[in-house]
This record gives structure tokens, C-alpha cells and sequence, in this order.
């Protein structure tokens, strides 16, 4: 342990008076840790051919030219709710694949629940964006709606209508089931029907506070309008991409290899928007909105690594076989193979440069000879609790920042479980305490926000010390 005496300019005055007497001097004890080679760098995409083949073989491009078109102009959030929705689409396939499964060794138990998890938190997300969009009012009620009610109680039952009846004197409000979903679908097939009835409860409850609700045959016991969910999300166009160019490999795993890295991919993307109009807002000083934002990015994180996970569910054995049938790895290549991601690369770039925003909320330049004018700021404001929405902003940095060290450290060990340890050597991911490959680095670099951690710090220790004098002033009375 290293004793180190430092001795800074710590703010006394601007203090309010309920908050403790910062001392100018203190001892802090920082553990030496002997790993070497970590330092706080960008992570570098695997090389353009292995991206390039990554993108290939689950039709990125394709996908990306759905997620990016612009069919409603006065919508703003379509650009995030969009390919979240078509996220949850895939999903819904997936879970036919699951169901399909006729491989007695397959555990299809622990795989229904899995898939039901993952489907649960993504109806919670999408709720969560729709929430905030009815509470700003420049996105407020731009969303394309179905609103179907009628007074007089004749109604046509045809195509996907479904009625829901009122109560006596109240308007009947009918609801309109999507066409092209393949959720109402599964509703219908008894293999499934209880995985879909359970979906469907859930968007049921997740929607409750929102203006509107998905329109896949959810309950709308509110009598809420609906999304026009076959014009956002294109069902039909989502499923003509569900066949890999390399769906003539003879292996059950390549469908859902090829389904959980579509999930992926697409909710990367939803991150990515997410991040561009968190900047945005941040400059424009729009600081609860920014922190709202922090928190869905936060919640992606979490949301990726529980994707991930769904390679622990698959065959070893077929997913090896498969794993060399797809040419996976590359002799040449030694990044790890999220790194073929170009857009996780981008969305983690994007969160660490968020610490450069640290100055500007605060109110202050950076000091030239690196004096601690940001870390006093900081404390400040933690301190004097006026600007609680500027708090709320930097609490959601590091959120962000210990959710993306976690989902790369939780990649680093599914690596490993999934492929072995030594192919997890192949691919640059283990190694030793002399040496640290790109992603090990990821989770053992230093903070990204070093003000607002020291900040933290200094504002502990000198609570510690105000304890501390006060419990040697009781002693003496009590002597």
C-alpha cells in the first residue's frame, strides 16, 4: 500500500454550512496493482475484410438501409424505435426456431425461458423510449398511430380486428392487430401459445404508461390507440432476410447464431441513435432529457450482454462444427470477434468520449497545468444539491461506464465457456499479467471521469474525518 500525502486547494467557502469541513490534507491508501499495459485508448475494429465478411454473413447492409430510411418526416424517434421494433420482431422468429427445434438434446426449458427473458427486456425498452417521447413535447403525438373506436357497436369482424367492449355508456374501442407479425401467430400454434400469451401480458403491463401500445394483439385493457406497427417495423421485410447466405450449411445452430447476432446488431444501432441525440442534447443544455438518454444507453449495455448469453444455450459440439463451417476465425486475425462489430466499436467509442462533456456541464475550462478545477466543481455541486439535473447527467456517465467494462467483461468469460480457453488465446482474449490484449483493457483501464471520481473521494474521505472528530469530541465529554 502506498501512503500518499496529497495536498490540493479544496473549496471552503462556497460550501454550505451543512457540509463538513473539507481538510486541505489527506492520507489515502491506493492499492499497487502489478497488472501492466493498461491505458485508456479507443478499441480498434478487427480488420476491413473481417468486418466486411461479419457483415456479410448476417446481411448487415440490408438491415442498415431498413433501419436508416425515413418514411415519417415529422416522427423523430422513428430512427430509434424502428430498428428496436425490429429487434423484437426477429425475436419472435427466434422463438419459432427455438420451439422448432426437434434435437432431443437440445434444452429447449432453459432456452423458452431464456428467450422469454430477453424478449421481457426488450418490451421494457421499447416502453421506456415511448414514454419519454409523450413527455418532450417536440415528439409528442408525432408517433403514427390506428386509432379505431366506435359509438355504435357495429363493428366488422374481418381481416385482424379485435373488439374490446366498454363498459355501458363508454365508447367501444377496437383494437388492430398487426397483419405481418409473427407473434398473434404463435398466439394460434399450441407449441407456442403459452410463450405468446406471456409476451403478450407483458406488453400489456409495460404500456401502461404510454400514450399508445404496440398493436400485436396485447390485451388494451386501457382502450389505448394503437401503433401502426406494420408500417414502422415492415414485418414482411424484416423476414425476408431471415434465411443467412449460408443457410445451406447443415447445421441447426446456424439459424440461431444468425438471429442472436441480428438482435444484436439492431439494438446496436438503436444505442448508436440514442448516443447522437444524447450529444445533442447535452449541448443544447437539455440535462434531465441527456441523463433519460444515459440511462437507455446504460439499460442497451445491459440488454447486449444478456443477448450474448444466448451462446451458452447452444450445442458445444454443433456450434464448434459450425464455428469452422463459417470460417470464423482468421489465421491473420487476433481481434476479438465483437471487434468485427464496426458499430459496437463506434457506440464504445462514443461512450468513453463522453467524459470530454464533463467541463461544459459543469461550467468549467479544463486547467492548462492540470490543476484541479473541474474536481473542485464537482464537488460543489455534489455538495451544495441545487443543480440536482446536472447530477442525474453525470450519476448516468458512469453508469454508462461500468455497464459497457461489464458487458466486456462478460464477454472476455463467454468467450472462454463457449470456445475454450485456448481459443479465447486464438483470439487475443487471454493473456497474461505481462501483456493486455484490446478487450481485457476495455474493463481494467482507468475511470473515464478521473474529476468526478476524485471528487467523490475527497467529498468520502472528508465525511470520514468529520466522523471521526466527532466521535473524539464524545469521548472527551464522556471522560
Amino acid at each position: 500500500m502506498v501512503d500518499l500525502d496529497w495536498k490540493a486547494k479544496m473549496v471552503s467557502s462556497d460550501l454550505p454550512n451543512k457540509s463538513p469541513k473539507i481538510s486541505t490534507k489527506l492520507h489515502i491508501s491506493i492499492p499497487i496493482i502489478p497488472f501492466r499495459g493498461v491505458s485508456n485508448t479507443s478499441p480498434i475494429p478487427a480488420s476491413n475484410s473481417s468486418c466486411s465478411a461479419y457483415e456479410h454473413c448476417f446481411r448487415l447492409p440490408e438491415l442498415r438501409k431498413i433501419w436508416d430510411r425515413k418514411e415519417f418526416p415529422d416522427w423523430k424517434t422513428e430512427s430509434i424505435l424502428k430498428p428496436a421494433l425490429q429487434a423484437l420482431e426477429i425475436t419472435f422468429r427466434f422463438i419459432s426456431t427455438v420451439l422448432s427445434d426437434a434435437r432431443p438434446y437440445s434444452n429447449r426449458r432453459e432456452w423458452t425461458r431464456r428467450i422469454e427473458s430477453l424478449t421481457a427486456s426488450q418490451i421494457e425498452l421499447i416502453a421506456i423510449i415511448i414514454e419519454d417521447e409523450a413527455e418532450d413535447s417536440t415528439t409528442r403525438g408525432t408517433a403514427p398511430i390506428v386509432d379505431l373506436s366506435s359509438s355504435n357497436g357495429v363493428l366488422v369482424r374481418d381481416g385482424s380486428y379485435a373488439e374490446v367492449w366498454k363498459v355501458p355508456g363508454e365508447t367501444t374501442v377496437v383494437n388492430k392487430t398487426s397483419e405481418s407479425s409473427l407473434l398473434p401467430r404463435l398466439a394460434t400454434w399450441q407449441t407456442s401459445e403459452d410463450v405468446a400469451q406471456k409476451i403478450l401480458y407483458s406488453i400489456e403491463c409495460e404500456m401502461r404508461r404510454c400514450p399508445y401500445t404496440l398493436g400485436l394483439g396485447e390485451p388494451n385493457l386501457s382502450g389505448k390507440p394503437s401503433l401502426a406497427y406494420d408500417a414502422v417495423c415492415r414485418p414482411n421485410e424484416i423476414h425476408a432476410l431471415k434465411k443467412s447466405p449460408y443457410d445451406h450449411i447443415n447445421n441447426h445452430e446456424n439459424q440461431s447464431v444468425y438471429n442472436t447476432h441480428q438482435i444484436l446488431e439492431a439494438w446496436i444501432h438503436v444505442a448508436k441513435q440514442i448516443i447522437q441525440r444524447l450529444t445533442e442534447r447535452i449541448e443544447s443544455k437539455e440535462f434531465p432529457k441527456a441523463a433519460n438518454d444515459c440511462y437507455l444507453v446504460e439499460r442497451i449495455w445491459k440488454l447486449l450482454a444478456e443477448i450474448e448469453d444466448l451462446h451458452l444455450m447452444m450445442d458445444p459440439d454443433d456450434f464448434l462444427r459450425l464455428k469452422n463451417q463459417l470460417q470464423m476465425r482468421s489465421p491473420d486475425e487476433t481481434a476479438p470477434i465483437c471487434f468485427r462489430s464496426r458499430e459496437l466499436v463506434e457506440i464504445t467509442k462514443s461512450c468513453k468520449e463522453l467524459k470530454h462533456k464533463v467541463p461544459a456541464i459543469l461550467g468549467v475550462e479544463v486547467d492548462p497545468k492540470g490543476g484541479p478545477r473541474i474536481q473542485e466543481a464537482a464537488m460543489r455541486l455534489y455538495s451544495e444539491k441545487k443543480e440536482f439535473e446536472k447530477v442525474y447527467l453525470l450519476q448516468a456517465f458512469q453508469a454508462i461506464e461500468g455497464a459497457l467494462k461489464r458487458f466486456f467483461y462478460a464477454y472476455k468469460q463467454l468467450l472462454v465457456v463457449v470456445m475454450g480457453s485456448l481459443e479465447a488465446k486464438g483470439n487475443g482474449v487471454a493473456v497474461t499479467s505481462e501483456s493486455c490484449d484490446s478487450l481485457t483493457q476495455l474493463f481494467l483501464e482507468p475511470t473515464y471521469f478521473p474529476s468526478l471520481d476524485a471528487a467523490k473521494t475527497f467529498l468520502g474521505e472528508s465525511w470520514s474525518h468529520q466522523q471521526h472528530k466527532g466521535t473524539e469530541r464524545r469521548s472527551r465529554r464522556e471522560r
